[in-house]
């Protein structure tokens, strides 16, 4: 593979690169404290086509492949992953759902508001039984004449209290397990459709993570993502598509935690010289190094693999848990280099250091990626030794 990057991807990712540090880092501590992301941040990425990166040009999107928005994803995990949290989780999980599933009716209705940011999206999957056994749903739908009645709860759900638009998944057949489960397109304004309680987390502050309630949730029958019972299927397919753009922002924050450590150890002076100067500070830093090389390698090349329309369901898993577990060791050394400064909030460290633990978790937690990688290596051998 080629790894430069196209020159109008270049151009767009140096755009979102000033952005970042001219207009959204300055504004990363008031975000932390208020808990909000300031309407003009979300109007100005509007306006950068952020909404529309996964997103065909012929439905108002910027229409990049995988490397591309990879590119874009790599520059906006450098701040604030609150953030970083609302467009990547509109862009991949919000928004995926319709481009690959959708119909063409289904597109023309939702995706030009996506692509604008008109429309926020959001991906209802989990369900207080529903975690990591994502298959044990308990929302309902039963098809009523021309509409499907949902009842149940989701938790967990980010981009809750913005969104308009959620890919939400259901059990139309109890009887079949997973093959009884189907997405639909809900819309926020549906009869019987209600935000609940918003959670208060250890970091991604600015970003909201909510509770959905459904008590007779009437949804259009034109509103089923795909065929009835493929639901699960297409879940299992949006969260894989996700995973290298996920991987991506972490390896920005990885980089920012790089800069910001290095600064430190050049001008923190003890003993009379620079830390930098103490070989255990050296060894900190060329570790993050090389475990942010070691992840931007694989991340454009699973975004490269997608993009070439290849089976990336392993590849996908390993990028997943290794931007996981690159960004928590290198938030770790980089809190440590600090020493007490990097326990303080002023410093971003800090920050970074509590944003990065839920990339274990979210979206598929560290063990399951493992299962999964483990069930694909299981197939491979198997094909290998039947043939």
């Amino acid at each position: 593979m080629d790894f430069r990057l196209p020159k109008e991807i270049e151009m767009l990712k140096q755009t979102v690169k000033e952005f970042v540090y001219n207009t959204v880092d300055p504004r990363a501590q008031e975000i932390e404290e208020k808990d909000e992301i300031p309407e003009e941040l979300l109007d100005m990425s509007r306006e950068l086509g952020l909404f529309g990166l996964s997103i065909p040009e012929e439905y108002g999107g910027l229409g990049i492949g995988m490397v591309g928005k990879c590119a874009v994803y790599e520059e906006l995990g450098k701040t604030h992953n609150g953030f970083t949290t609302v467009i990547g989780a509109h862009t991949g999980i919000g928004t995926v759902g319709i481009v690959e599933m959708g119909n063409e009716e289904q597109k023309r209705k939702y995706l030009p508001k996506m692509a604008r940011g008109e429309w926020i999206g959001a991906f209802a999957l989990t369900e207080p039984e529903a975690g990591s056994n994502a298959a044990n749903l308990k929302t309902t739908a039963v098809r009523k004449g021309d509409k499907y009645i949902l009842n149940g709860t989701k938790h967990f759900i980010t981009n809750g209290t913005l969104a308009h638009v959620f890919t939400v998944m259901a059990v139309t057949d109890p009887t079949k397990g997973p093959k009884g489960i189907t997405s639909f397109i809900v819309e926020k304004d549906f009869p019987g459709f209600r935000i609940g309680k918003v959670e208060k987390k250890m970091g991604l502050r600015g970003s909201h993570t909510v509770e959905l309630i459904f008590e007779d949730c009437e949804v259009p029958a034109e509103n089923v993502l795909g065929k009835e019972g493929e639901g699960y299927v297409n879940a299992l397919k949006i969260l894989a598509n996700g995973r290298a753009g996920l991987a991506a922002r972490n390896l920005g924050s990885c980089q920012r935690l790089l800069e910001l450590s290095l600064d430190y150890a050049m001008q923190r002076i003890q003993f009379g010289k620079p830390i930098f100067e103490q070989q255990i500070i050296q060894h900190y830093l060329a570790e993050m190094a090389l475990d942010i090389e070691m992840l931007r390698s694989m991340v454009y090349r699973v975004a490269w693999m997608t993009d070439e329309k290849m089976n990336v369901i392993k590849e996908a898993a390993m990028v997943k848990l290794l931007g996981s577990e690159v960004y928590n060791r290198v938030a770790d050394k980089a809190v440590q280099i600090h020493g007490g400064m990097g326990y303080m909030q002023e410093y971003p460290v800090e920050r970074f250091y509590r944003d990065a633990r839920i990339t274990k978790i979210y979206e598929g937690t560290s063990e399951i990626q493992k299962n999964i990688i483990a069930a694909q290596l299981r197939k491979e051998y198997e094909r290998k030794n039947r043939a």
